[in-house]
């Protein structure tokens, strides 16, 4: 083998090394990340089991439909009809795992179709939010507070967050490029160790930037 070769081949050895220490962390990378995939969320709710017993039966177990972005989370086949003041959206889809209470997640767009006036939060964060009224197969739900617009967030793991240089709870900037570009502001991130990447959306979102979820977008510290 020529010398040329040899020293190519022990390049390329030593940087596929070097990847695999920074894939589990044992020497860290000087460069910081700064692109995050994003998914759009559709309106949604999620469900404790006493209301799931109301709205589709004693004992009622959820079903899988498909897996989402976060481990442990999936889609379900059960969907509900949300009422509000003026108006109705029918075949809004349970999300679970089951929750201890539960939540009500739509746009804006959404909202004013119903008629009701959620505050911005973050995902949990329940109390003194708004009304509505859920109406299942086998039964009618109306809730005093639990529906929200949930605040844009990024998921991350620890080890994600250490790559891009931020924390937990720390609000930061996202910029949009293609032919609607802008900047999302306020975004949170959200540190645990069971998170996959990913920023999420609602879909008020996604149509005023142009974005159909398939894109990698830019994270900036604010």
């Amino acid at each position: 083998m020529k010398d040329f070769n040899r020293n190519e081949l022990l390049e390329e050895i030593t940087k596929s090394v070097i990847l695999e220490l920074q894939k589990h962390n044992l020497i860290q990378s000087n460069e910081r990340k700064s692109h995050v995939p994003v998914s759009i969320s559709a309106r949604h709710i999620h469900l404790s089991q006493e209301h799931i017993d109301i709205l589709f039966g004693q004992g009622h177990q959820l079903t899988k439909f498909k897996d989402i972005s976060q481990p442990g989370q999936f889609a379900c086949n059960e969907k509900v009809t949300l009422q509000g003041p003026k108006g109705t959206i029918e075949n809004v889809r349970v999300l679970a795992p089951i929750r201890p209470k539960t939540q009500v997640e739509v746009a804006r767009t959404d909202a004013r179709k119903l008629g009701v006036n959620p505050p911005v939060r973050e995902s949990g964060n329940v109390a003194g939010s708004a009304p509505i009224t859920l109406i299942g197969p086998e039964g009618v739900v109306e809730l005093q507070e639990g529906c929200i617009i949930a605040d844009r967030h990024i998921h991350m793991t620890p080890e994600d967050a250490r790559s891009f240089g931020v924390v937990d709870k720390q609000k930061v900037s996202v910029l949009v490029e293609g032919e609607k570009a802008g900047v999302m502001g306020k975004v949170t991130i959200r540190v645990r160790p069971n998170y996959a990447l990913d920023m999420h959306i609602d879909t008020d979102d996604a149509n005023a930037f142009g974005l159909n979820g398939t894109e990698q977008l830019k994270l900036i510290l604010e």
